[in-house]
């Protein structure tokens, strides 16, 4: 499906059935109901939610504004299917692979007025790295409302029990490479445990592997989206080291094996740091979290990136907007930022993380979060994502096998969604 027609073509559909009018003004005594939908049905995600909606509706009592949980892993797809078929949301949270679909395609509707009129609301201090995803023509379209880095989490029992380094020894001295942390990884898989898991990737989601080759300084495509740079040497040789990973020293597990870090069963788990809420309180076991290793191309950052959008085919646009600038206000951003960290400047210190999140450490906190938001790149995304996302996950499969052509699969790959990325 190329989402980015399917988006374009509902919004024209929509605001032709439009009767004048059509906005989202509503009259103060009409009841509006909003609905955001969301990929998370975590109980504490929601608790804060809602609570922020009663904060909203105090003085607004004909406003009621609920949340619609989709699944994490056909979220887009069920997102524009409801655009498609007249059931807009008023709001919906935005994957950061899809956000140039949404923003190019006249989707949504812009939030930068709304947002610079809300009282103390101080657009000013919105990172504008955080928002160069989400804005067009100088207009931001949807707020970022999650920048987290990713990092690893440790287990430091699994690999003590093993007999290997754990990252805090590798680090210390000084020897925190991509090399070295496979070999604990190895060393934890060949005792039975999983090794390193790229949690959410599961040989589909090929996109959070740039955990991993962004330390070769390898990308799928170029700088300008383009030309596919998959055939090139440093992907070459990240997927060469994966796969070797995978296939010859068993420190990931292989395609079909699903391993739960958080259950205990790994060294080491690639996630964001919002994960650190699945740490089990049951059976505990000694934990870290420390940044990614070094790779050829030296250190490195990735982040995940998430936004709230208010739909142009909504019918309470206007309401909406107000909304997501009460939910994303200082008061509000300070509250989500212990699950999603802010792309508000004032909230990237230490004092402020530590609070809304008591499991990290300081040192955790300056070497993880702050770093990583300041240095790091966001995942890859592309207008059209889901259809390149598709060809490339595909083409991968070839890859995943022990006796894989590495080099001329990535040449297949970059034949096939050439054309995508030139469109």
């Amino acid at each position: 499906m190329n989402y980015h027609r399917t988006l374009k073509s509902a919004v024209v559909a929509m605001a032709i059935a439009m009767p004048l009018g059509w906005g989202g003004i509503a009259l103060a005594q009409d009841a509006v109901n909003l609905r955001m939908t969301i990929w998370s049905a975590n109980e504490a995600h929601l608790k804060l939610f809602n609570e922020i909606a009663a904060g909203f509706t105090k003085d607004r009592p004909n406003v009621k504004v609920t949340y619609e949980s989709l699944p994490f892993d056909t979220y887009t797809t069920a997102l524009t299917t409801q655009i498609a078929g007249g059931n807009a949301p008023d709001m919906a949270w935005i994957f950061e692979t899809a956000a140039y679909d949404f923003v190019n395609s006249g989707a949504l509707y812009p939030l930068t007025d709304t947002l610079k009129a809300a009282k103390g609301y101080n657009l000013e201090e919105l990172s504008a790295t955080a928002a160069e995803r989400w804005s067009k023509d100088g207009k931001l379209y949807a707020y970022p409302f999650s920048t987290s880095p990713f990092a690893m989490f440790v287990n430091n029992d699994a690999i003590k029990a093993a007999g290997a380094k754990t990252p805090a020894e590798l680090i210390a001295a000084g020897q925190w490479t991509w090399d070295n942390a496979i070999a604990t990884a190895s060393a934890v898989g060949q005792s039975g445990k999983g090794g390193l898991i790229v949690r959410d990737f599961n040989y589909q989601i090929w996109q959070n592997l740039a955990s991993v080759w962004n330390g070769w300084g390898a990308s799928p495509w170029s700088a300008d989206g383009k030309t596919c740079t998959m055939t090139e040497k440093p992907m070459v040789d990240a997927l060469t080291f994966i796969h070797e990973a995978i296939f010859k020293k068993k420190a990931i597990p292989g395609p079909g094996e699903n391993v739960d870090f958080f259950a205990g069963n790994a060294a080491m788990t690639i996630t964001q740091i919002s994960r650190a809420s699945l740490l089990p309180k049951d059976k505990p076991f000694s934990w870290d979290l420390v940044p990614l290793p070094k790779g050829p191309a030296g250190e490195y950052s990735l982040i995940g990136q998430a936004g709230i959008g208010v739909m142009q085919a909504g019918k309470n646009a206007k309401t909406a907007a107000e909304f997501v600038a009460y939910m994303t206000n200082p008061e509000n951003s300070a509250k989500l930022s212990q699950f999603f960290p802010s792309a508000r400047k004032s909230l990237l210190n230490a004092e402020v993380l530590k609070k809304t999140n008591p499991l990290l450490s300081q040192e955790q906190i300056d070497k993880v979060v702050i770093s990583g938001i300041a240095t790091g790149k966001v995942i890859p995304g592309h207008t059209g994502f889901a259809q390149i996302q598709q060809a490339v996950r595909s083409g991968l499969d070839a890859v995943w096998r022990p006796d894989a052509d590495i080099p001329g699969t990535l040449q297949k790959i970059c034949g096939q969604i050439g054309p995508f990325l030139k469109r």
